[in-house]
């Protein structure tokens, strides 16, 4: 049997999600991955009231649909982040200019997600960690001795007692490898693990996006990591398509700008061999959902989110139960 296919809500929280979940059944998905913002899913509430998250379920069931993971990322980058103006649009309003305040509730916040993951009856929180040394990524001014390393510290410090409360809760933290975080690829991402002594609730959300464009091998990510792969998006990049003005980094361009060296683009429009990494995913054992991420500032999110839905039910195939030459024995 294949994946289950779900579409992430995170870039669909100005709608309600009632009008979302009758959308997202019209599109051909199998349920959502529930963002913990707009009204998708509150963490007070869920964090307290199995009553609220059975209510927020009855919404998919009543579509036919199914809840497999939420997603904190939002909040989760002011836990470890050097945090500036631009965070306070992810935190209350009443915590603008207050850094520990902000950070405090970031925390709370990633701690309710588990509780609210517990009671929804789900296995798996995707988010983001922010990074106190993201800002250190280009060593100059040159990097003093040992000041990545406390980084990776600090990190562990601050995640360690978030990550015992998933695992008293039975529930796992996928952190998404992305630039801005701890982990942005196989290396930064192997040492977030080993600066965690390998916590049992920490792994990843694989999306293959946030790697390619960087010219990280996004398919030995997988077999790298296979079993700490909590999650899958399914999304898309293209890179090597600008005018040579802008390099990796961006130039401070925004998204579609034609002269970008890389974009997101939506499922099949990209670079993203993902074939291999159906592949790659059978050979570690991923059986969890393939959860579309939609992100294409080019093309018309609900034509694009049909079309995903459908590229993903052809390129996903369940991994051979049997040995192809068997047949030829007598």
């Amino acid at each position: 049997m294949s994946r289950q296919v779900t579409l992430f809500t995170g870039q669909w929280a100005d709608l309600p999600l009632v009008q979302l979940a009758r959308m997202a059944k019209d599109f051909g998905y199998d349920g959502l991955e529930l963002a913990c913002w707009g009204d998708h899913l509150d963490l007070d509430l869920a964090s307290k009231s199995k009553m609220y998250c059975q209510d927020q379920l009855g919404i998919l069931k009543d579509q036919g649909l199914s809840c497999w993971a939420i997603s904190n990322h939002l909040s989760g980058q002011l836990v470890c982040d050097p945090i500036d103006a631009r965070h306070y649009a992810f935190a209350p309003a009443k915590l603008k200019n207050n850094p520990a305040g902000a950070r405090k509730w970031a925390i709370d916040a990633q701690k309710k997600a588990a509780k609210a993951a517990a009671n929804l009856g789900i296995k798996v929180v995707n988010g983001f960690t922010g990074s106190p040394i993201w800002h250190l990524l280009y060593s100059f001014p040159p990097c003093l001795p040992g000041q990545i390393e406390e980084g990776y510290k600090q990190f562990a410090r601050t995640w360690k007692p978030i990550l015992d409360v998933y695992s008293d809760m039975g529930v796992k933290f996928a952190l998404e490898v992305h630039p801005t975080e701890i982990a942005f690829d196989i290396v930064s991402a192997e040492r977030a693990l080993n600066a965690l002594g390998s916590h049992p609730a920490f792994g990843f959300n694989y999306d293959p996006s946030h790697l390619g464009y960087q010219g990280v091998d996004y398919i030995q990510f997988i077999r790298h990591f296979g079993s700490r792969i909590f999650h899958v998006h399914m999304k898309d990049a293209w890179w090597g398509h600008g005018d040579g003005s802008v390099g990796v980094f961006g130039g401070h361009t925004t998204f579609a700008d034609p002269r970008r060296f890389w974009d997101f683009r939506s499922l099949g429009h990209g670079d993203i061999r993902f074939e291999d990494i159906i592949v790659a995913l059978n050979d570690v054992g991923y059986q969890g959902p393939l959860s579309v991420e939609w992100e294409d500032s080019r093309m018309d999110r609900c034509h694009g989110a049909r079309e995903a839905c459908a590229f993903v039910r052809k390129i996903d195939f369940p991994v051979s139960k049997i040995a192809f030459d068997a047949q030829f024995d007598r």
